[in-house]
């Protein structure tokens, strides 16, 4: 048993973790930081599988509201570790592709399709600035922003396979930059010309590790920080947040007078007693991530895509990345081989079978055009993520926000995609700072002005870099 003491503790070495130990590193603070795995990264983090694939922990892209993001970002894989992409994203539907956002391109559906979507969106213009919107929640927005005709065909069945959820349950505050709403004078352009709308949102470029995953960043950045200083497979066992003490199961207790926490908020209330056994209001997905890698090349129509969504039922997986596109260094074999990396959501409103899903993956995938030969198939995978997505819930500032409080009364302080609970600052450079604008609220025994991306989220990101 080994007894620490510490200033500032903080658990978890993913994005939020590490950029609140970055940044009490160059305020030259006493801290400590304990991770429960033997690497960094957390959600964002990477795995090579036995044939040699590398794979992601879900689909991520790095985009950035944050000059420090882009800074530390450089400082991990120097000018040259990266590929530069220009967004492609693809919706598959009804045999066909349409690119993303759906709602900028229904030039590409068939006839009828086509001019139900634009009938629903004329309804919906039509219905703007006419007293109370009667928008009580996810599902009213889909119906009053774009209408029947997008909401039955896309909107509804695919928000329910990525979060898991009914729409009707889930709150429409956190939408912001996320969602395109629809300009119906441009999307009549679009169907007059045939042209293609593909430039919307904050990813439409993007830059990815050349080797390693997205895990190779936050590896690179843990390396980084003083040894003495960090601790791995140090999983907390136990939390004491009266006497300010920490047990993990390496045997370490560790005192400290301010915790910074980046595990699961759900995880850490059980050990606080005014939560302890309540049944608390927190909803959340989970994700499988399956990792079909193949020999070969990828079909023509693969060649240039990113991800691609699917809304239909015939398949379990809502999100598709050609992985392989983002650096030819995921493969065991470069030029030789290619990759696909599904996402399957789960959670108690939607329940998969994990001993199916990756012939299930497989076989959707040979319907939806994008599997040519299974012969080819050469590596299959599947990670489990019991926390995937934390869920916009209903009424969740109102209970999230004085919980957070709370515990800041305690010294302690929640952050990042599952620690703050608030998905639309749960990208990796929401997270990274997160952490980093907590440290400088406690250096600077400040409140909450001194960190604007949990309190004042659409101030962010309104925001780019460029």
């Amino acid at each position: 048993m080994s007894d620490f003491c510490t200033d500032i503790l903080v658990i978890g070495g993913g994005p939020a973790g590490l950029g609140a130990a970055l940044r009490l590193s160059e305020h030259k603070t006493d801290w400590l930081l304990v991770e429960a795995e033997d690497h960094f990264g957390g959600l964002a983090g990477s795995l090579k599988d036995e044939q040699g694939f590398t794979w992601d922990l879900g689909g991520h892209v790095l985009f950035s509201h944050y000059d420090t993001f882009d800074r530390f970002m450089n400082v991990a894989l120097g000018e040259d570790g990266w590929n530069h992409h220009q967004r492609e994203s693809w919706v598959w539907m009804k045999n066909r592709f349409v690119p993303y956002p759906f709602q900028n391109n229904l030039h590409r559906l068939d006839a009828v399709d086509r001019e139900r979507c634009l009938a629903g969106l004329q309804w919906a213009t039509s219905q703007m600035g006419r007293g109370p919107s009667g928008i009580g929640n996810f599902n009213d927005w889909i119906l009053a922003t774009f209408g029947p005709g997008i909401a039955n065909l896309f909107l509804r069945p695919y928000n329910f396979k990525v979060w898991a959820y009914p729409p009707e349950t889930m709150d429409y505050h956190w939408i912001g930059e996320r969602v395109s709403v629809p300009n119906l004078g441009e999307i009549r352009r679009a169907m007059e010309t045939g042209e293609d709308q593909v430039s919307w949102g904050p990813n439409r470029t993007f830059r990815f590790p050349r080797q390693g995953g997205t895990g190779a960043i936050w590896q690179s950045l843990g390396r980084r920080l003083e040894s003495g200083r960090v601790w791995l497979k140090q999983r907390v066992e136990h939390l004491d947040a009266d006497e300010k003490i920490v047990r993990t199961s390496g045997g370490m207790t560790i005192r400290y007078h301010r915790l910074i926490s980046t595990m699961p908020l759900d995880q850490l209330l059980k050990w606080i007693p005014s939560f302890a056994g309540q049944q608390l209001p927190l909803k959340y997905s989970s994700v499988y991530m399956i990792g079909i890698g193949l020999n070969g090349q990828p079909p023509a129509h693969l060649k240039t895509k990113c991800w691609m969504y699917f809304p239909e039922s015939n398949s379990p997986y809502y999100r598709v990345t050609v992985f392989s596109n983002y650096s030819d260094l995921n493969v065991a074999l470069p030029g030789q081989q290619w990759s696909l990396m599904a996402e399957v959501s789960e959670s108690p409103c939607k329940r998969m079978e994990p001993t199916r899903l990756v012939a299930q993956t497989i076989q959707a995938m040979t319907e939806d055009g994008l599997i040519d030969d299974v012969s080819s198939i050469c590596s299959k995978t599947i990670r489990f993520l019991p926390h995937g997505y934390p869920t916009p819930f209903l009424g969740r500032d109102q209970w999230i926000h004085p919980v957070l409080a709370k515990l800041a009364k305690k010294d302690i302080y929640s952050r990042g995609r599952f620690g703050a609970w608030k998905y639309e600052v749960a990208n990796q450079d929401h997270s990274f700072a997160q952490g980093s604008e907590c440290v400088e609220r406690l250096v600077h025994e400040g409140g909450e002005e001194y960190e604007p991306t949990l309190f004042m989220s659409n101030v962010v990101n309104s925001r780019r870099n460029p």
